[in-house]
């Protein structure tokens, strides 16, 4: 997804929020339950932003349909280097419904776990302000 990956390349996030879906589900390498919603997964993604360094897109794939994409890239957590996928479908009217993002190795999810599990309740609260 073009958009997407431009507003992340230009770290506008309020232009990655306007791409989600209101219902959006977002599924994180670092938790067991999916997020549900624009207002949390637009938190989750702008704490993201703050934690990974040196994050680039190496390649887009699409599915035929023109409603499935994968954006592979790299990212550092702190000393560890990771690589990662953002699995993107989208509705009917084009936005964002379900983002999957993969990540490897073991070593790199533990540190992005780490790191985004401190900033948990910042997100939690970012999230219920934007719902309210």
């Amino acid at each position: 997804m073009r958009a997407f990956r431009k507003a992340i390349e230009a770290r506008d996030l309020d232009a990655v929020e306007a791409l989600l879906a209101e219902d959006v589900v977002f599924r994180s390498p670092v938790v067991f339950k999916p997020y549900t919603g624009r207002a949390i997964t637009a938190a989750i993604l702008r704490e993201v932003a703050q934690v990974f360094e040196d994050f680039r897109y190496e390649r887009e794939l699409a599915g035929a349909d023109g409603r499935d994409h994968a954006l592979v890239f790299t990212a550092r957590v702190g000393d560890r280097e990771l690589s990662g996928c953002d699995f993107i479908q989208v509705d009917e009217a084009g936005l964002i419904a379900d983002l999957t993002v993969m990540v490897r190795p073991l070593s790199g999810a533990h540190a992005l776990a780490e790191a985004m599990g401190a900033r948990f309740d910042r997100i939690a609260r970012e999230a219920q302000a934007r719902s309210a």
